[in-house]
């Protein structure tokens, strides 16, 4: 799909706009729900990114940009409840950037997912998660 010329003057919406602040998550919440029953997490970024670190017990549910990791994404979650707590990150870049976020969460709403949260990474995955010393898998 080609994107439609921008008009002088005007501002093209992040597709993270379509993300209700309410269903963030920020990531020291989500860290500390490590502790104790985590919900499903779901990595929706590129999978180079969850090969160097992901977040542990994290799937890699393919990138939400595309047709094909929006198939992935709906594969892997078919079998769940839509009350089930789900998070979906990506971090590949900074969050009004993120190319992967919005589709990924429209898709999942879409197929009623009820207590659905999008982590907020304010500026990538390294620096917003993994520097802050937040649990990490690395290299797999």
């Amino acid at each position: 799909m080609l994107a439609a010329p921008l008009l002088a003057g005007t501002v093209r919406a992040a597709e993270t706009d379509v993300i209700p602040a309410a269903a963030l998550i920020q990531p020291a919440e989500l860290a500390a729900e490590m502790n104790g029953t985590p919900p499903t997490i779901l990595q929706v970024g590129f999978s180079k990114l969850y090969e160097q670190a992901h977040i542990p017990g994290a799937v890699y549910a393919g990138p939400g940009r595309s047709e094909d990791g929006l198939t992935s994404l709906k594969t892997h979650v078919e079998a769940l409840p839509r009350d089930a707590p789900l998070v979906i990150y990506c971090g590949c870049c900074p969050w009004n950037r993120c190319p992967n976020m919005g589709a990924a969460y429209t898709a999942l709403k879409a197929m009623g997912f009820t207590k659905l949260k999008a982590l907020y990474i304010a500026d990538n995955f390294g620096q917003d998660w993994v520097d802050k010393g937040y649990p990490v898998v690395r290299g797999q």
